[in-house]
């Protein structure tokens, strides 16, 4: 499917002059002005409704995206406020979508392009990676192909194998791409708001199990940047570097560990292309233990990135060899009782502080009571 980017070229979008202004004072907020409190899901499509409103270049695409549930209400406000010919349903072509967002892009267009199960861009990674990724190299900087992918990764149900991965491993592998994980409707907001400011086509993980959290969000636009880790939580003893719903859990096990008189540090990515080495480094060197904690596999994953990264930087700073957290190495099951097991938790967060510390396991580990409101069909 190479040709669609030069098909989509060859049609042609109608040039507009109006640009996206990265300076635009509606992109200035005060953080002391977040006094209320909305859903992740809310959060998307706020930023979503806000960037069409300021840029008549934004339109969003993909299975199910106008629909009575539109992505977990993601699409709803915008397909409701823009109509047809800026939010539209698309046949299960995941190659020609992505070929017909880079078209766009090339003529001056900002494509939204989502997929419900990030698993469906397996079949996009030709176009991601061979065309999007490079385009801006192989043009010399001449040209750039800036267009967002919203896509949904995590457990649900029981998704099975092939509806639950997290290949943000894969993507962030390939220079050209941006790859952000947001945690919390703060975040996925403003990450996603500046995504369709840059030059550089970004994908945003949307974890399905973070829709129904609610955080303190600005009612104006306002941004957050690519490559700036956040301390979401201060501590002194040891480090944990969470990804996605992995902060949430690491949060909990924060809160069990401080009345037991240990102080837990937790880095929060944002985005792991590009990735905030410099905040991670300084976390690591003060507390000199760390833990990465990945909603995917170890083997090769976002997590071994991150340990080669500390061993080479930080390496005369290190208490304790760095651990890593996540699934076991094998496809998620589909029955609902194994993919609970199957996926790590704040206890297992526990388990690795307590034996790097040396210290005896408390029973209040188990103080959370799981409760799962993720309703599908998604």
């Amino acid at each position: 499917m190479a040709q669609w980017p030069i098909i989509c070229l060859l049609l042609g979008w109608a040039h507009e002059s109006d640009k996206f202004d990265e300076q635009n004072d509606e992109y200035c907020y005060n953080i002391n002005n977040m006094t209320r409190k909305i859903s992740y899901a809310q959060a998307i499509s706020e930023a979503l409704v806000q960037a069409m409103d300021l840029d008549p270049r934004v339109f969003i695409f993909g299975l199910g995206v106008d629909d009575f549930k539109g992505i977990f209400g993601t699409t709803l406000e915008a397909a409701k406020k823009f109509g047809s010919t800026r939010v539209f349903d698309t046949p299960a072509s995941e190659g020609a979508l992505t070929g017909i967002a880079i078209g766009a892009a090339l003529n001056n267009k900002r494509p939204v392009l989502v997929h419900a199960r990030n698993d469906f861009m397996f079949l996009a990674l030709d176009q991601m990676l061979n065309n999007a990724s490079k385009w801006k190299y192989v043009s010399y900087g001449h040209s750039s192909v800036p267009f967002v992918v919203r896509a949904i990764i995590g457990k649900g149900w029981g998704q099975g194998p092939v509806h639950s991965q997290s290949i943000q491993s894969v993507l962030a592998h390939f220079p050209g791409l941006y790859v952000a994980m947001p945690s919390n409707p703060y975040d996925v907001k403003g990450i996603l708001l500046k995504s369709l400011q840059v030059d550089t086509p970004a994908v945003i993980l949307e974890h399905r199990a973070l829709y129904n959290c609610e955080g303190e969000v600005p009612a104006e636009a306002y941004t957050v940047e690519f490559g700036q880790a956040k301390i979401v939580h201060p501590g002194k003893d040891i480090t944990v570097l969470a990804t996605s719903l992995m902060v949430l859990e690491a949060l909990k096990a924060a809160q069990i560990l401080k009345s037991e008189g240990i102080e837990m540090e937790i880095v929060d990515p944002v985005s792991i292309q590009p990735l905030d080495e410099e905040t991670i480094i300084t976390s690591v060197k003060k507390t000199g233990r760390l833990i990465c904690a990945d909603t995917s596999w170890a083997r090769c994953g976002f997590s071994a990135e991150v340990a080669a990264m500390v061993a080479e930087k930080a390496h005369a700073h290190l208490k304790a060899a760095v651990r890593r957290i996540a699934p076991p190495p094998c496809p998620c099951p589909v029955s609902k009782p194994l993919e609970d097991a199957f996926y790590p938790t704040y206890q297992n967060i526990l388990e690795v502080v307590y034996e790097l510390l040396d210290r005896k396991i408390f029973s209040s580990q188990n103080r959370f009571q799981e409760v799962d409101s993720f309703v599908g069909p998604y």
